[in-house]
């Protein structure tokens, strides 16, 4: 919630629920930033956590009780949308939407595969299924079936260790999202598009100030919520054993402000 505006801050008044999302400052004068594409910024954008800002002050995260931010870099969370919900989607929400926004992943009808079901690949799931797509889970993990189908309501659950099911899919999807961590690797990249099929292969990170407005309400207006566990900032250290571990479905939200109390 805004607690205090500057004399020349037009977008936003005292009492606004706003979010804050990677990144807090760039140079707002490259191609990329006159777009609205700041992520990308020529100069570097400076990111929300331990960064050294223009000013050479340090950037204090998301632990902060409160954060000083230019007007530009805050993103209006609409009205009677659960602030905790709008947490995830300033980071995980974005990182996949942005690429589905600029790869036309929004047409019905059309079949979308997602690869790994944690914090990212559940939210493309969500907008998958907002868009009119029919979506694929793929996995390697068989405890995410039912959490793919029952939960999140994908069309079609596959197991990428079960060969069969792998040529199953075969050339069915129109996209894919690869949302999965862990050591794979690129060792080589065509110059060209792949001319098979006439594939093309994109990699992305976070979104714009436009895009990640633009995706706060539509996540409102279409009501979608990332599964979340709300938990006081003392249960830090539990939460990192758990991420390790893979025991959270599907993102921690910190409640700074009743931790604090």
């Amino acid at each position: 919630m805004v607690k205090e505006v500057g004399s020349n801050v037009h977008r936003f008044k005292t009492g606004d629920h706003v979010g804050v999302g990677t990144y807090v400052n760039s140079c707002r004068e490259c191609s990329y930033c006159k777009d609205g594409l700041e992520v990308h910024c020529e100069k570097g954008r400076v990111s929300t956590f331990n960064r050294i800002d223009v000013d050479g002050t340090v950037t204090k995260g998301g632990y902060s009780s409160f954060i000083l931010v230019h007007e530009r870099y805050c993103y209006r969370i609409p009205d009677n949308y659960p602030l905790a919900s709008a947490a995830p989607l300033l980071c995980a929400g974005i990182t996949v939407y942005a690429p589905m926004m600029r790869h036309k992943m929004n047409q019905p009808g059309k079949s979308l595969g997602v690869i790994g079901l944690g914090g990212l690949g559940h939210m493309a799931v969500k907008f998958g299924k907002a868009f009119g797509l029919h979506v694929t889970v793929l996995s390697t993990s068989t405890s995410k079936k039912d959490e793919a189908l029952n939960l999140l309501k994908a069309d079609r659950f596959v197991l990428t260790t079960d060969k069969q099911q792998m040529e199953a899919v075969g050339k069915s999807l129109d996209f894919i999202v690869d949302t999965a961590s862990g050591d794979q690797l690129v060792i080589c990249l065509p110059s060209n598009s792949p001319k098979h099929g006439s594939k093309t292969l994109s990699g992305s990170i976070a979104g714009g100030t436009k895009d990640t407005q633009e995706m706060l309400e539509f996540c409102a207006a279409n009501k979608i919520y990332p599964e979340i566990e709300v938990i006081p900032i003392d249960y830090i250290n539990e939460a990192l054993e758990r991420m390790v571990k893979k025991d959270v479905k599907y993102r921690f939200v910190i409640d700074i402000k009743n931790s604090l109390k």
